[in-house]
């Protein structure tokens, strides 16, 4: 495991573009591209390219606890897989030093055929662990979800909810170094909901740097103390979780904020 020293995000002038190559003459589908965020222009050989992001600076060390708002196509899904490593940057450059664990899809690496068990396994090396590290969180995850006999039977029987608790129960298990976390939660009860937070909170605590994009500004305040604003590919703001919010959405969504923190600090004395 990485030192907690050497564990870094760091980005210079980063960018990427999407080139369209069928696009040049669709004015249709540029409108459509354009309302969804990305910036629209054309390279050298006048192929159309979508800007999602431009000129990111971004420097974290351990300990950093990042929250990222702005409206849907503004670039947050995407600044989250350029420091995942699944986008490269087309400008600029961009360096990771730490296990990174990214969880984008609660369901991204389970296999509907096999059955519960087996998918704990599955799901946590699909996000950097080890098999017999899994073996060893297979019991406590089980506890977790609630599944029971469930376990043994393949994934496909489970309903949508189901399936969110397993995933939940292995997600919040690991021991990443990075965190990058894309909020999509919602299909599961909200007494389990009230669990789950709570095992998130304890695994961002167990991160060296969190990276976390939600339109919910109370979780971003129970997990966050600095924001990102994104929009149209760019970071316009950089600051204090409640500062940030309320420059993206007003007075009121900054109260709301200010709420949480005082509530968290009230539960820390």
């Amino acid at each position: 495991m990485t030192k907690s020293t050497d564990i870094r995000v760091d980005t210079w002038d980063a960018g990427i573009d999407f080139p369209i190559f069928d696009a040049k003459t669709r004015s249709l589908k540029k409108a459509v591209l354009g309302a969804a965020g990305g910036v629209i222009g054309a390279n050298n050989s006048k192929t159309v390219v979508v800007e999602a992001l431009r000129d990111i600076n971004l420097h974290l060390e351990h300990g950093a606890r990042v929250g990222l708002v702005g409206h849907n196509g503004a670039g947050k899904s995407t600044l989250l897989r350029l420091l995942a490593g699944i986008y490269e940057p087309t400008q600029g450059a961009c360096r990771v030093q730490g296990r990174v664990a990214p969880v984008f899809d609660l369901g991204v690496g389970m296999d509907p055929e096999i059955s519960g068990y087996e998918n704990i396994v599955i799901r946590g090396m699909f996000l950097g662990m080890s098999k017999r590290e899994m073996l060893k969180k297979t019991d406590e995850i089980a506890e977790f979800s609630e599944l029971g006999d469930y376990l043994n039977m393949p994934l496909r029987t489970y309903s949508t909810g189901m399936r969110v608790r397993l995933a939940l129960g292995v997600v919040t298990s690991i021991d990443p170094e990075i965190l990058i976390l894309d909020e999509g939660i919602g299909a599961v009860d909200a007494e389990f909901m009230k669990k789950a937070r709570t095992r998130l909170q304890a695994l961002v605590e167990r991160s060296g740097i969190l990276v976390f994009a939600s339109h919910s500004n109370e979780f971003l305040a129970q997990l966050c103390d600095r924001a990102l604003w994104i929009d149209h590919g760019k970071v316009r703001m950089d600051g204090g979780i409640e500062e940030v919010v309320g420059a993206y959405e007003g007075p009121e969504a900054a109260r709301s904020v200010r709420k949480v923190l005082a509530d968290l600090e009230a539960d820390k004395a």
